[in-house]
Formats: structure tokens, C-alpha cells, sequence
């Protein structure tokens, strides 16, 4: 299948590893130049390298999207590197914080807010015009399964459920002018460096219940599984999935 990203440009916010790290490689391989923004300058040096280096038009941006005015920022960084269009946005940016408590304090809200859902908000109003004036473009943004099923954090669910709702409407508004807003929502990724690593290793015993009580397929997916379905949703073929939520979860439950 012919994905048609050949030239296209994208921007994955949330870049460097994991999930964001796969999307990014699956981009690039299927043609597009990529850059990835996120916060670690040496993880952003591995994965720029890995998907071609800046000779083959990849680019990473070290900046910290959470202190306010940070978005407004990184697009006046990409005028400033000669990247003066973006055709696919991938929003990776998210985590629980470690706010786990449903009635902690309004604050602890708000950084949860913040981190999953206002930032992304941001960038689109700051990219989504001239994908408009163009008549293309493609936004995918990362949820979770925690949006739809009691899975940890109920801040996180939260707010990752009212990200659902702001894609849904937003595909809905974008969709007469040939960009399509869609999402997915992954289940439990293992990665290097991610919270599911650290707890499997900490109580291995807690992770396998975890697996045969909340996943069919009874393991945890790997960066790459989710990553194919984000790299087709930023293609010319997924022009009807207008606000779609998809969810890629291994029958979690």
C-alpha cells in the first residue's frame, strides 16, 4: 500500500522514545522528514540519527512544552530551521504525572490538564490554519485506553476521555477542509525507560496479574504494534476517519 508521505513534513511532539521514538521511525521510513520535539537532547540525537540524520531533512528540537508560552515558542523554532510547514502533527505528549489520588487538589489537576491535553490544543491553533489553506493535513493524537476503561490514574482517565471528546468535535470541523483530526488509544506499552518496565521489574508479580486480568492477549504491546496504526492514520489513505478515536489495546478489559 502506498501510504503517499513521500516529502510530506511532520512534527511529533513527545519524539525521543517509546511510542513517539516508533512513529517517528515509521514516518521516515515511508518518506516523510521528520522532527521530533521533546525534552532530552541526547535521546532526540539517537533518533534523529536513527531515522536518517539531518542530511535526509530530520530534524529534533530540545524544549520543555509545559511552562506557558512554550508552544507559541517551538513553532517560532521551526520558522527559525526553515520548517515553515507541517503537513502531519503527531501529538505523543502525556503521562499520569504520578497524580493517582481522585480528589487530590485543583493544582494537580491542572498539571495533568496541562501536560495531555492543553498543550496540544495549543499547538493546533498554531498549525491547523495552514493546513486549512493548504486543504490537507493530518493530526493524530495519543490517548489511552485509561479514557474508556478503569485503568490507574482517574486524573489521567479524565482528562484523556475529554481529549477524546476535543478530537471527535474537531475532526467533525476540520473535515470539509481535507484535514482529518483523528487519535488512538493504546493499552499498556513496554519500552525501555517506561513506567510499565520499571513496575514489572519492581513487582513482576503485580505486572502478570495485571496481563491475565486486564488483557486478553495477555502481554503488553511493543512501541511498533502502535506506531503502524499511527503511520497510516497520517496517510492520504485515511481521509474518512474524521474524529475517530481508535482504540489498539490487545483486548484490554
Amino acid at each position: 500500500m502506498n501510504l503517499g508521505l513521500t516529502e510530506k513534513s511532520a512534527l511529533v511532539v513527545g519524539g525521543s522514545r517509546g511510542l513517539g521514538r516508533a512513529i517517528a521511525l515509521g514516518l521516515a521510513r515511508e518518506g516523510a522528514r521528520v522532527a521530533i520535539v521533546a525534552r532530552s537532547a541526547s535521546a532526540i540525537e539517537r533518533t534523529v540519527e536513527a531515522m536518517g540524520g539531518e542530511a535526509n531533512g530530520h530534524r529534533g528540537i530540545s524544549m520543555d512544552l509545559v511552562p506557558d508560552g512554550s508552544p507559541e515558542a517551538l513553532v517560532a523554532r521551526l520558522e527559525e530551521m526553515g520548517i515553515n510547514r507541517i503537513d502531519i502533527l503527531i501529538h505523543n505528549l502525556g503521562g499520569t504525572l504520578q497524580v493517582g489520588d481522585p480528589l487530590c487538589g485543583v493544582s494537580d489537576w491542572r498539571k495533568v490538564w496541562r501536560l495531555n491535553l492543553e498543550i496540544a490544543i495549543d499547538i493546533n491553533r498554531r498549525l491547523i490554519p495552514k493546513m486549512k489553506e493548504r486543504g490537507w493535513g493530518r493530526i493524530v493524537h495519543v490517548s489511552s485506553v485509561a479514557a474508556v476503561l478503569n485503568h490507574g490514574s482517574l486524573p489521567y482517565g479524565t482528562v484523556k476521555a475529554a481529549l477524546n471528546a476535543y478530537v471527535k468535535n474537531l475532526g467533525a470541523v476540520l473535515a470539509p477542509h481535507g484535514v482529518v483530526a483523528c487519535g488512538i488509544m493504546p493499552g499498556a506499552i513496554l519500552y525501555e525507560g517506561s513506567d510499565w518496565e520499571k513496575r514489572s521489574r519492581d513487582n513482576p508479580s503485580q505486572a502478570a496479574e495485571f496481563l491475565n486480568g486486564k488483557i486478553a492477549i495477555g502481554r503488553f504491546a511493543r512501541p511498533e504494534e502502535i506506531a503502524s496504526l499511527a503511520v497510516f492514520l497520517s496517510s492520504e489513505q485515511a481521509s474518512f476517519f474524521c474524529g475517530d478515536v481508535l482504540p489498539v489495546d490487545g483486548g484490554s478489559r
